[in-house]
């Protein structure tokens, strides 16, 4: 077997030991090729004759602007991210070339690789097949216009030409095949508005796609890959972690989840950072829940710091991702990405598992099975302030109180809903602490076999 080495110089040794210990429970790919990390002898790399180097070096000080960011710019200023003027968290792309169809779907798992995707809108004009996109981070939005500005999609065709947009956030009124907001499960998906069907070539001036024998079949590859083929070597970056496999699904733009219009693409999710003398994989299930219906969850045996969460699909995956990417639990920031993994493996008869692998395919606990739940339209980031549901006549305000106080928690104010006693708000000392209480309260039997449901508010007390 042939090896290829390469050398990766980190700003720091700390950030050489994250690296190492992130990948280590989990080895990254690329183009479906294992990567193996390891510390080196060397102490510093000379790089200043190599081809190609000043372009490298851009991406590498972008790549170096979004770590130091992070997601803490979301929505700040653009000025005080230190971006130039002009550019902003939103992409105006162009397609030129336009031999196969691009899809919404296709636009997405490339683009998601650069950081947090929120929203895409898709449209035709001048005759030219067009999107905006909008990043959670106008950081984000330099690198991949950096990295992606010229590049084909497909060889030889589809190429993208990418600029920032004078808008500085999108409106989606609808979530269907021309239009996505992913922070927005419950939006319609606007009776009577055309979907971008592959079928209907008309729609991207290109009849002869439709004889096309390369049109959903499996070996329709894409040319973008991690490294480019074009010659720059694009670090990985925080959701960067593997290849681009543009999926058969996403390219023929089928959508393959009924009810909701969700991606096809990854739905597990590595989760690190935890605090491993606190965190349950029934905890992960109640919390990750709030976002969509986790199917699996499995904590790390020999590093309980990491677990792989598998929600329904891929929209409630990117869902819990954005909003709880960086919330503390058990006084530990968490980390959320992508996985490589497209499913959980549960053990094997016989295998050593401690209880910390879980499926929860069947739980009665899932929020939203069925179409049109108002589950969909109560999903809002995490905040201090917990709504309470299905609470039994015979308890009091004190009980409650002193339920959630018997957490650890802070209790800053209580109502009752005036109309409904049956519901109330609940508001905490912090976020992290309604964090804690609702992954250990939720589902709490209040006897009268009524069982507490908690999830997060937009109100304040």
């Amino acid at each position: 077997m042939h090896y290829i080495f390469a050398f990766l110089e980190m700003a720091s040794e700390e950030a050489a030991v994250t690296m190492v210990n992130y990948y280590t429970p989990v080895t990254p790919h690329l183009r479906s090729q294992p990567v193996y990390i390891q510390y080196s002898n060397h102490r510093e790399l000379k790089t200043d004759n190599l081809p190609n180097h000043s372009r490298t070096q851009a991406a590498l000080q972008a790549v170096n602007a979004v770590q130091s960011g992070g997601m803490a710019l979301t929505g700040a200023p653009i000025t005080e991210s230190g971006l130039p003027p002009g550019q902003s968290s939103v992409l105006r792309i162009i397609v030129e070339n336009l031999f196969y169809p691009v899809t919404l779907e296709v636009l997405y798992q490339i683009f998601c690789k650069f950081g947090t995707v929120l929203k895409i809108i898709t449209f035709t004009k001048n005759n030219q097949f067009q999107a905006l996109l909008q990043y959670a981070d106008p950081l984000n939005a330099q690198y991949a216009k950096m990295a992606l500005d010229g590049q084909n999609i497909y060889n030889a065709c589809c190429t993208l030409r990418i600029d920032f947009s004078k808008l500085t956030s999108l409106n989606v009124k609808y979530n269907n095949d021309k239009s996505r907001d992913f922070t927005r499960l419950d939006l319609p998906s606007g009776d009577g508005q055309p979907s971008l069907d592959p079928t209907m070539a008309a729609a991207f001036g290109t009849p002869s796609i439709i004889s096309s024998p390369y049109a959903g079949a499996a070996g329709f590859a894409p040319a973008i890959g991690f490294p480019q083929a074009a010659g720059l070597s694009i670090p990985a970056v925080p959701s960067a972690l593997g290849p681009l496999a543009i999926s058969t699904s996403a390219m023929t733009g089928r959508m393959a989840l009924p009810g909701v219009t969700g991606l096809p693409g990854n739905s597990v999710l590595l989760v690190s950072n935890l605090n491993p003398d606190a965190i349950t994989p029934d905890g992960l299930f109640i919390l990750f829940g709030v976002y969509g219906d986790v199917h699996r969850v499995k904590i790390m045996f020999n590093k309980k710091e990491n677990a792989l969460v598998q929600m329904a699909d891929a929209t409630q995956a990117q869902l819990a991702m954005n909003h709880l990417n960086g919330q503390k639990l058990f006084g530990k920031a968490l980390r959320i990405t992508l996985s490589k993994h497209q499913t959980v493996q549960l053990p094997r008869e016989g295998q050593e598992d401690q209880g910390l692998t879980k499926d929860y395919g069947n739980s009665p606990l899932h929020r939203f099975k069925k179409p049109g739940s108002k589950n969909f339209q109560n999903i809002f980031p995490p905040s201090a302030t917990l709504h309470l549901s299905n609470i039994p006549p015979s308890i009091t305000v004190d009980d409650l109180k002193n339920l959630f106080a018997g957490t650890g928690c802070i209790v800053k104010a209580f109502k009752f809903f005036p109309k409904d006693r049956k519901m109330a708000l609940i508001q905490l000392g912090t976020v992290e602490e309604a964090i804690q209480a609702l992954t250990e309260l939720h589902n709490h039997d209040l006897g009268e076999n009524h069982h507490l449901r908690v999830s997060f508010s937009k109100s304040t007390i």
